[in-house]
């Protein structure tokens, strides 16, 4: 069967993977009320596209902390890519590559920053779970700058790990023959078997729950690279974001994983977007499947978007291949987005192209008499 769109390899991962596996990448936190909204809310956003513009060329090319890329989509950090497919994270950064953009690494991969550096050129990010061992952190840190990462996408949503109800009936844990590579050499690499997640675990024994503001500072003082924060969903947050000196903000929910009921990645980025005031980017990570959600993302002011889970189910089905091809999917059905919304540059698409159940008091039919 011909794959023709981003959500069809989700079905084929399902049958793929082992349901520990496939349970772990697909589900989220509790009811999974948000996990279904990060999707759903993209659907409450119509477009208002503009006609008879010369679309014969169109330029999707960006710049991401001064780093050009071919298009405004780059690849989330997901855990334990070689769960997925033998190759994991190494197909991951080669597909990135190939298609001129940014791919970030997980401080949780079974692949090291060294090793995922070794597949060749690219522009890569590393995400990074601050420990409560900060030597620990700071050893990480270095690692990453060494092997020439760009810069630090720090996870503020997770000082203690969401209730994902499947991992707990499934007593999911790390598969005996991988590793967190990253920790391998700290004795810190293996996940035990738990009574109920043993992730939950494992964050509850190693990640730092005192992590707040001035741990942003400390870690400008022992990298330079740029630290993006990632987990903001409000106004409030996102100023204190640009006053502790953040190159960036990453709009997320943790995939709908962490605290559930939040709002859709998509409601909240436009106030986060005005919180900031230009003085960062701000970029949106949940619940991208179509090139028209990384449109609608634009026009609500997002400089760019991050896919998590098509990413690692993609590589279940069809590894390095598959990866590629979901970036090339999304990348063509943007580009069509942009022609016939009558847009030839990232710079021309703006709110006016859009509107969303939220700019109009609701139309309600008349009552039937």
């Amino acid at each position: 069967m011909e794959i023709t769109n981003v959500n069809e390899y989700q079905a084929i991962a399902k049958e793929k993977l082992p349901k520990m596996v496939y349970d772990y990448y697909a589900s989220g936190a509790e009811d999974q009320w948000t996990l279904h909204e990060n999707q759903y809310a993209f659907s409450k956003i119509l477009f208002r596209p503009r006609i008879l513009i010369d679309v014969s060329k169109i330029d999707m090319s960006t710049t991401v902390l001064g780093f050009k890329i071919s298009m405004p989509i780059m690849i989330a950090p997901t855990a334990m890519q070689k769960m997925a497919h033998p190759e994991g994270e190494y197909a991951t950064a080669r597909a990135a590559s190939a298609a001129g953009t940014i791919m970030t690494l997980s401080s949780w991969a079974t692949s090291s920053v060294e090793e995922v550096a070794s597949t060749g050129p690219g522009i890569r990010f590393f995400q990074l779970y601050v420990y409560k061992d900060r030597n620990v952190v700071a050893q990480l840190v270095r690692r990453a700058e060494r092997a020439g990462f760009k810069a630090i996408a720090l996870t503020v949503d997770t000082p203690r790990l969401g209730r994902r109800e499947a991992d707990i009936k499934n007593r999911f844990t790390l598969p005996p023959f991988l590793a967190l590579k990253n920790f391998e050499g700290l004795d810190l690499g293996k996940m035990d078997k738990a009574d109920d997640s043993g992730l939950a675990s494992y964050v509850a024994g190693q990640i730092d729950r005192t992590l707040s503001w001035k741990d942003v500072k400390w870690l400008q003082t022992i990298t330079s690279l740029p630290i993006l924060v990632k987990g903001v969903l409000t106004a409030e947050d996102a100023r204190l974001s640009v006053q502790a000196g953040a190159a960036g903000i990453i709009v997320s929910n943790h995939g709908a994983r962490q605290l559930d009921y939040v709002p859709a990645t998509i409601m909240a980025l436009e106030e986060v977007v005005k919180a900031a005031q230009g003085r960062v980017p701000v970029f949106l990570d949940g619940g991208v499947r179509r090139g028209t959600d990384v449109f609608k993302a634009l026009a609500l002011g997002a400089s760019g978007i991050f896919i998590g889970r098509p990413v690692v189910f993609s590589l279940a089905a069809e590894g390095e291949v598959g990866v590629r091809k979901v970036l090339q999917m999304l990348r063509d059905e943007f580009e069509l987005t942009m022609a016939l919304s009558g847009c030839r540059s990232l710079r021309e698409i703006t709110r006016d192209h859009i509107v969303t159940e939220w700019d109009v008091p609701r139309i309600r039919p008349a009552p039937r008499l």
